[in-house]
């Protein structure tokens, strides 16, 4: 992705975090008929590359699966917290109005070599790690175990295990950066303002990265 260096981030445990909070990634690979994408949460595990390894699963009934060229890396997107950015917050645009608008968000992609993996046994981990992942922190938490052993078994049938050893690993953190301290101040107080989920979540985003 385009990434300049204001805007790069690598420290590996904030690119860590950030996949954790938002496991759901587009995962997209190169098939003989062109691009497939699928949405599927997919967690990092420290083992197996230079920049450790995504597993997750997909629908068995998924092409994609099957017609991806193993020896084309896929691209997994994570995406993060994002916000748009009007003009109208930028203290500047009242002094000379040279200012458009943009977009402040949150992305880390990785990249690698996609396995696909039919072990029952692997698929049944990664689901019982995935859901425990979800389910902390629930007042009620489900367990796969609470489910019939047959249905489970049905279930475990119809996905497919997959995973990236990961190869390269890359963030882009749009948070303002270049923009004046007084243009930041200007979009953290309009986002206070709005004060969506959304909102607060880029706002402290943006604070964390002021000079």
């Amino acid at each position: 992705m385009y990434n300049p260096a204001h805007f790069r981030e690598v420290r590996p445990e904030v690119l860590r975090a950030a996949m954790a909070k938002h496991p759901l990634a587009t995962l997209v690979t190169l098939g003989a008929d062109g691009l497939s994408t699928s949405h599927i949460p997919l967690l990092h595990y420290a083992d197996g590359g230079v920049h450790g390894t995504l597993r997750g699963h997909m629908a068995r009934s998924n092409p994609q699966w099957s017609t991806h060229q193993s020896h084309v890396s896929a691209l997994a997107v994570f995406r993060g917290p994002q916000h748009y950015i009007s003009p109208s917050w930028y203290p500047s645009k009242q002094e000379h109005g040279k200012v458009v608008p943009t977009w402040n968000y949150v992305m880390v992609e990785a990249q690698g070599p996609l396995r696909v993996i039919e072990d029952p046994a692997w698929i049944l981990e990664n689901v019982r790690a995935l859901t425990a992942a979800q389910e902390q922190g629930l007042a009620v938490q489900w367990s796969v175990e609470q489910a019939p052993a047959d249905f489970v078994a049905d279930m475990l049938g119809a996905i497919i295990g997959v995973e990236i050893v990961v190869e390269r690993l890359e963030g882009k953190w749009k948070m303002s950066q270049n923009r004046s301290v007084q243009d930041r101040a200007g979009v953290l107080d309009a986002l206070a303002k709005l004060g969506s989920e959304e909102a607060v979540e880029v706002a402290k985003l943006v604070r964390e990265r002021l000079p």
